[in-house]
């Protein structure tokens, strides 16, 4: 008999059953890391200052390159977890656990030190003006130097739920967000840390999960768990994890360039607080696709296992399912900022010009949400079953194609404005693409018969 929440029973047990099983404890666990970001922001914004928002926001691009490593190891490994245990191919999930250690470290550690090197000089590229360095900088210096620690945590908390264990994932997301919740007002208002505070505090949380998530690797019971002749890395592992993974990279270091852009052009067109504007609507907009992205985490394991043993009907079933429920968040999320934008802002800060820059914004950035969950969905199903090319394509076409000439000549004609007509005109071009792909597959392929 198959045990529930064990990997064989992704083929077996009632596909919206899994999906709640698999999705619920994603989305609780992205909500609440969504949330501390948006709680980090308010108590940087009102404890520390204006201009500690517009610091902030500076570091995004890095923040973006650093979550393009993590999700180049990290998603592409996962994918591949479920690809092998719908498989039942045990021996490679176990060297594929291994491998994550191995390149996290490298990708970690090399990434740390050329971060650290010109960490200023990037900063200052980024947008960074002589009011931020000094806020982007102390943020940073902090964070980068827990880098390896990112990595390896929120690698294994991919694993954990591409093995069968969405609820352990969400336990160490959900434990993780409440340490940093408690620290960060500490470090803030207390030690009167500044912004330095809420760096200490996410690599601490962290750091804690990745102890307790290698505790549980370590639990000789499990079909995958740490043991030794896993670490050495495995050529066919290495490029199947690194192609599969390289749809979020891509989307992901487009994202830091795109952002880099963004924050040179706000800063040309209305100055530091622009920059902080958007810094706002990141983390709200965030919220949203931090939701459905845990849905996407639902549906890659049933997605992964399904395709891997050859039952399309379910992976089709899933699919048109995490679809559906996307749309459905995106547009709670458009419906907020075009009713309660003025509210929204004023969490954050209260600095009135701050608030005046950003209620626009909110509403013609998430003018077109309902339709992005969609988008994000097709992308990341492609993904989950090692289809990432054109994973990777769409990926690339919201943020190369489409968004990057619409930040290239929009602000030349609308100003700050055209900064934020440029996201939603990207959203609706790049769902275009994605519709016109799944359709596409829907008629070549047997997976959506």
């Amino acid at each position: 008999m198959e045990k529930k929440g064990s990997p064989i029973a992704l083929g077996s047990e009632n596909v919206w059953s899994l999906l709640m099983q698999y999705a619920i404890p994603a989305v609780i666990a992205m909500t609440a890391a969504s949330l501390y970001n948006i709680t980090d922001s308010v108590f940087i914004g009102q404890g520390v200052g204006a201009l500690a928002i517009s610091g902030l926001a500076i570091t995004f691009p890095l923040m973006n390159l650093a979550a393009a490593f993590g999700s180049l190891v990290g998603a592409g490994a996962a994918a591949l977890m479920s690809l092998r245990l719908g498989q039942k191919d045990y021996s490679t999930a176990n060297n594929i656990l291994g491998n994550v250690f191995s390149l996290n470290l490298i990708f970690g550690i090399t990434y740390t030190v050329i971060i650290l090197l010109f960490l200023d000089p990037i900063l200052y590229f980024f947008g960074a003006s002589s009011d931020t360095i000094p806020y982007a900088h102390d943020y940073m210096i902090i964070i980068t130097l827990g880098n390896v620690i990112t990595h390896m945590y929120l690698g294994l908390n991919a694993l954990l739920r591409s093995t069968g264990n969405p609820q352990k994932s969400m336990y160490a997301t959900i434990f993780s967000v409440i340490i940093n919740i408690v620290l960060t007002p500490l470090f803030i208002y207390v030690l009167n840390w500044g912004i330095k505070g809420a760096a200490f505090a996410t690599v601490i949380a962290q750091t804690s999960m990745l102890i307790w998530q290698i505790k549980l690797f370590s639990n000789k019971k499990n079909l995958v768990h740490l043991q030794k002749g896993i670490y050495k890395l495995k050529r066919k592992i290495v490029v199947d994890s690194l192609s599969i993974g390289m749809a979020p990279f891509l989307m992901n270091a487009a994202t830091s360039i795109i952002v880099i852009i963004i924050n040179q052009s706000l800063i040309k067109h209305g100055g530091d607080l622009a920059v902080g504007a958007y810094g706002i609507i990141n983390r709200v907009s965030a919220l949203f696709l931090m939701i459905v992205m845990g849905l996407n985490q639902g549906m890659q394991p049933i997605a992964g296992y399904n395709f891997g043993a050859k039952q399309y009907i379910r992976v089709n079933q899933v699919l048109k399912l995490t679809i559906i429920l996307a749309t459905g968040i995106m547009a709670v999320g458009f419906l907020m900022s075009e009713i309660f934008p003025h509210t929204i802002a004023a969490v954050f800060t209260n600095d009135k010009e701050l608030i005046a820059i950003a209620v626009p914004g909110l509403r013609i950035v998430l003018f077109l949400f309902p339709i992005v969950g969609f988008q994000m969905v097709t992308s990341n199903f492609f993904q989950s079953i090692g289809m990432p090319g054109k994973a990777i394509f769409m990926s690339l076409a919201r943020q190369v194609l489409f968004l990057l000439p619409c930040l290239l000549i929009f602000p030349s004609f609308f100003g700050i404005k055209g900064v934020w007509y440029s996201m939603p005109t990207a959203d609706l071009l790049s769902s275009i693409v994605a519709a016109y792909l799944l359709i596409t597959q829907y008629r070549k392929s047997k997976i959506m018969m």
